[in-house]
């Protein structure tokens, strides 16, 4: 026979044996009162309201869609209609700088003195065809004279008329020179004030005194052909150059009113218009090149500045806007989640339009008021996929 074993052992078996069976009872119970997990029925996903998995996600209300916008890249430039760039029509040397860049300057006000030869030529030919013509005038009244008399042939008064208006269309042709670049006859003194023929602002100077000049002076280191002495504008009124593609031509048209906005001037927005829309495209860069008209009144903007342009395709409040976070893409097609009850998700599929600003404009699918999965969609797309519900 074998041995009883010790009455100690006995009790300490009992305990473990009830230890076990009091375990598995209560994971039996834990398992019994688990939350039921997410299911997919008739194609749409159900989470019971006491899951962990309806906390994690955030539903919100998509709003009415505002006019879709195209945004287009622009550089601001000077208006060419109040805008001249002075070169000089002498060569020579400058001996004084009337005018600086910010001063304010009128039609005919001198911008600078260049000491030229060329202009003391026309000067001289000015005062040599004044001369000429007061002699011509003077000889043609005594061969009148004379003829009157019977003391000279009637060809010197012919030759004395044709020397008189010879002399008569050099002086205006002299004088008339003179005077287009704001010159008389009363002097010769070589000193060319090179005047500024519109109105406006000094933007820019391209002299220094004691500096030759010439009319078809290239200067070194700029990035034109040649750049002018002088650049007069009003700041008032600028260009905008707006670079679109084929795709927006059908979208845009002259007339058409823009917003824009730029880095430098942050929380402001500004307004123009566009005035032409080029005949061709860049055979390059395949771009079409926009020009608008902005006005400038504080002067806040500035020439060569980039800016962002928003043009509205239409007034119509179409569609709806939802998070962009909200829409995913799927293959080449985009879904959103819509909460059609507690817990309740059906998967749309929209057609997207625009972004701005952090929310998407959807098209079709999804219309305002209803309320769409802003955080968590993905997770949601993860269950969809797994008909059992993850």
């Amino acid at each position: 026979m074998k041995p009883s074993p010790p009455p100690a052992f006995t009790a300490l078996a009992s305990l473990m044996i009830a230890a076990v069976i009091t375990t598995g009872c209560q994971r039996s119970h834990t398992a019994e009162v688990a939350p039921p997990g997410a299911k997919v029925a008739d194609g749409k996903i159900i989470i019971p309201p006491e899951s962990p998995q309806l906390a994690v996600l955030g539903v919100e209300t998509a709003l009415p869609g505002q006019p879709t916008l195209l945004r287009l890249n622009g550089r601001l430039a000077w208006d060419d209609r109040v805008t001249v760039r002075v070169f000089t029509p002498f060569g020579g040397r400058v001996t004084r700088i009337l005018a600086e860049p910010g001063q304010t300057v009128h039609a005919g006000d001198p911008l600078a003195l260049i000491a030229s030869p060329d202009y003391g030529q026309a000067q001289a030919d000015a005062r040599k065809a004044n001369s000429d013509f007061s002699l011509a005038e003077r000889t043609l009244s005594r061969v009148r004279e004379l003829l009157e008399h019977g003391a000279a042939p009637q060809k010197d008064l012919d030759a004395a008329q044709s020397d008189f208006s010879r002399a008569q269309a050099e002086l205006q042709r002299a004088g008339s020179r003179l005077a287009s670049y704001g010159g008389n006859t009363n002097s010769v003194d070589q000193l060319y004030e090179l005047r500024s023929p519109l109105g406006g602002v000094v933007v820019e100077k391209n002299l220094n005194p004691g500096q030759e000049v010439r009319p078809d002076q290239m200067l070194a280191g700029t990035d034109r052909q040649a750049a002018p002495l002088f650049t007069v504008t009003d700041p008032a009124q600028l260009w905008i150059q707006l670079d679109a593609t084929e795709n927006d031509l059908p979208h845009l048209h002259t007339g058409q009113e823009f917003t824009f906005t730029s880095r430098s001037l942050p929380g402001q927005s500004f307004t123009g218009r566009i005035e032409v829309i080029s005949e061709f495209i860049d055979p390059i860069s395949r771009s079409l090149r926009i020009r608008g008209s902005i006005p400038n009144p504080q002067r806040q903007l500035k020439a060569e500045m980039f800016v962002t342009v928003e043009v509205g395709l239409g007034d119509e409040q179409a569609g709806a806007e939802v998070p962009s976070k909200a829409v995913f893409l799927r293959g080449d097609k985009y879904f959103v989640f819509v909460e059609e009850a507690r817990g309740r998700f059906a998967r749309r599929e929209v057609k997207a339009g625009s972004e701005r600003l952090g929310r998407l404009h959807i098209l079709e699918g999804v219309h305002p008021g209803q309320r769409v999965v802003a955080d968590g969609s993905l997770l949601l797309e993860q269950l969809f996929q797994t008909p059992e519900g993850g």
